[in-house]
């Protein structure tokens, strides 16, 4: 399906649907493993039972839409336990079924050495990504396969090889983070950029090598992201420094 087939939905209408989808599946989880398990709108702390929070049940649901108002845009999952726990849940399987985890996989590898054109835009957007028109994306691109639904991407927009969109991050001890990726119209991504959950607004450049999130939350319209290396001194011609047209660097 394309884009021009479904209709658009705002970040936030895509971050409730993909946050009650995996509460589901949590809950599934829970109960098949006889365990507990959290969800919480700050990266600390035990959260909210998500078996208080069922949305399949009238009690369940109402508890769900006042946890959800106001909506975040970054949900932290925990009490999945250690990987060695007998009990333990693969966080994995709070996601995607398996053969969609397996589908978005291969999607992703196809499209990672892909060249930016309107076809790869057309497969990001049968994936669930939100690509804006006109927008470019370079070779070795990496789209996280956690939930590409959760990113946004503007008009106009490049990034460039070798950046990465990670709308997830596995803590350890069965705790993981989720969150939207946001990036505006017109923005320049340099290569090999790192973008965790964040929202970037339009006209943002980012210098190549850039590590954005999980350092920054937002970044504002037109500002110019990325490393300033310290002003280098030349020395002294007269205190035996190389002679103009000399490397005067090591």
């Amino acid at each position: 399906m394309n884009s021009n087939e479904r209709p658009e939905s705002t970040p936030d209408e895509v971050m409730r649907a993909v946050t009650t989808d995996i509460i589901r599946r949590g809950i599934r989880q829970a109960r098949k493993k006889k365990r507990s398990i959290y969800i919480s709108k700050t990266a600390r702390g035990k959260g909210v039972d998500l078996a208080t929070i069922d949305p399949d049940t009238a009690d369940g649901a109402s508890r769900l839409e006042a946890f959800l108002t106001p909506g975040q845009r970054h949900y932290t999952i925990s009490g999945l336990g250690a990987p060695e726990d007998p009990d333990a849940i693969n966080w994995r399987v709070l996601n995607f079924p398996l053969w969609r985890r397996v589908l978005v996989l291969l999607q992703v590898t196809v499209s990672f050495v892909m060249k930016g054109n309107p076809l790869k835009n057309r497969l990001y957007r049968w994936m669930g990504a939100h690509i804006g028109k006109n927008a470019e994306i370079m070779q070795m691109v990496w789209l996280d396969h956690f939930r590409p639904e959760l990113v946004f991407i503007g008009d106009n927009t490049l990034l460039g090889a070798f950046t990465r969109l990670t709308v997830h991050a596995y803590e350890g001890a069965g705790k993981f983070r989720y969150g939207i990726i946001e990036i505006g119209a017109n923005c320049i991504i340099g290569a090999g950029t790192g973008i965790g959950p964040i929202r970037i607004e339009d006209g943002v450049r980012t210098l190549p090598g850039t590590t954005l999130s999980p350092y920054l939350a937002r970044v504002r319209s037109g500002a110019v992201v990325g490393f300033a290396p310290p002003p280098v001194k030349l020395p002294d011609v007269a205190a035996g420094a190389p002679a103009a047209g000399q490397d005067a660097l090591p």
